[in-house]
């Protein structure tokens, strides 16, 4: 939910209707819902208004039959409704009545339905207290003006410590109570005890002591500043100013556990964080060892998945190069070469049979030809070629062979020798 402008600056101004439409990217308006969960979370952030204490006469007074109590305490000014929860209602030594002065502690909250703000009670004291009261509400102001409640100053607190500081006495229940707990929930802590009372007037002067002890150590993580549960006059001294300041300049972040859940002391604003009860506090500095465990078994459970993803991804790569390097080889190359070899002789091959099969068609075209034209083909048709036998002078003029001259006649199959007895010539 948005910061909604709720009062104009001026509470005697009214709303100014400019008649311009609000910017597109917020709402024009709010439901009644939204508008009191608003309201109700500015209350539950508002630190006055929790752990108040208020004095008043009670009246309209009724028991539900669920076990809670509702009345009204007021005074000549003003009325305020208050509920008590049937959980705080039992721990009541006696119910209040119509016309009792009581004191009320309690936080200060929206009833949403209604719309209404009420106080729920947590403890109910006759007004016979009402000056310690005062007192502490005075003192509560007063540190408050000076900033030593601020959420500003409040300090995370660390995750794994190593050597928690107690400051406490080791006699109490209490100080057993955290010490179960943090042997189960984190045994690896050491612990630093600075004992002190945590009741009576010497108490406060021994818890500002026993923390400067734990400050004046250089190994400490974090501090626990407890006591079991008590009246208002018992757990005074944690509503001591020196001790408030003390806890306020701590070295160290602290954690108080003061009292049961119903207990506020100011010590609880001027520590890092407040728990309700010690062995709350001792959980709240510590992790639990077995979620440790499971973490750990998680971050390692992904540190090998992603190891294996990372293994695979470089077997993939290697294999990727090896394929590379194959086709890179000086052998695979020369068995590349070879084939190439055996491929272009296997073409030579062809290529000379090719020719050769052409060259000798060519000559057989050739011959046959040679035989078509040469003189002997004619000789196989009944010619004869004549040549003079003297000189072999081939004779195709009757004029060059005179009567006597011996001749050779070539027939288609062998010669003949004969004489010229005469001649005709011709033309």
């Amino acid at each position: 939910m948005q910061n909604l402008p709720l009062f104009s600056p001026n509470p005697n101004d009214d709303f100014l209707d400019t008649g311009e439409l609000p910017p597109e990217d917020e709402p024009s308006h709010y439901t009644v819902g939204e508008l009191a969960t608003y309201i109700r979370l500015k209350f539950e952030m508002d630190t006055h208004l929790r752990g108040v204490w208020v004095e008043g006469e009670v009246s309209n007074l009724s028991r539900a039959a669920s076990g809670h109590l509702y009345f009204t305490i007021k005074d000549p000014e003003a009325q305020l409704k208050c509920v008590m929860w049937k959980s705080n209602v039992t721990r009541l030594a006696k119910l209040p009545e119509h016309g009792d002065k009581v004191v009320v502690l309690g936080n200060v909250g929206i009833y949403e339905q209604r719309s209404e703000y009420q106080l729920v009670a947590q403890v109910i004291q006759m007004a016979g207290l009402g000056d310690l009261n005062q007192q502490l509400e005075l003192l509560k102001a007063k540190l408050a003006a000076e900033g030593l409640f601020d959420e500003t100053r409040k300090r995370p607190l660390p995750f794994f410590p190593r050597r928690i500081g107690v400051v406490t006495s080791p006699t109490t229940a209490a100080f057993q109570d955290i010490l179960k707990v943090l042997s189960r929930r984190f045994p690896v802590a050491e612990i630093i005890l600075s004992p002190t009372l945590v009741q009576g007037e010497q108490a406060p002067p021994q818890i500002i002591a026993a923390l400067e002890r734990i400050n004046r150590r250089d190994d400490i993580d974090v501090i626990l500043l407890i006591r079991g549960g008590g009246s208002l006059e018992d757990l005074w001294c944690f509503n001591d100013e020196r001790v408030v300041r003390a806890v306020a300049a701590s070295r160290w972040p602290i954690v108080t556990g003061v009292g049961h859940e119903i207990d506020f002391t100011l010590v609880d604003f001027a520590s890092d964080r407040r728990a309700p009860t010690p062995s709350a506090a001792a959980e709240m500095v510590t992790p639990e060892i077995e979620t440790l465990r499971y973490g750990v078994e998680v971050l390692q459970e992904r540190a090998h998945n992603a190891m294996q993803n990372h293994l695979d991804e470089l077997r993939d790569d290697l294999s990727a190069y090896g394929r590379s390097l194959r086709h890179l080889s000086p052998y695979v190359r020369i068995q590349n070469y070879r084939q190439r070899v055996d491929d272009l002789t296997l073409r030579l091959q062809r290529g000379m049979v090719a020719n050769l099969n052409t060259a000798r068609q060519r000559l057989n075209t050739q011959e046959a030809a040679l035989r078509a034209n040469s003189p002997l083909a004619i000789l196989s048709r009944g010619y004869a070629i004549v040549t003079r036998a003297g000189d072999g002078k081939r004779l195709t003029d009757a004029q060059d062979a005179a009567p006597g001259v011996d001749v050779v006649i070539q027939l288609d199959k062998g010669s003949l020798r004969a004489a010229v007895k005469s001649r005709e010539l011709g033309e």
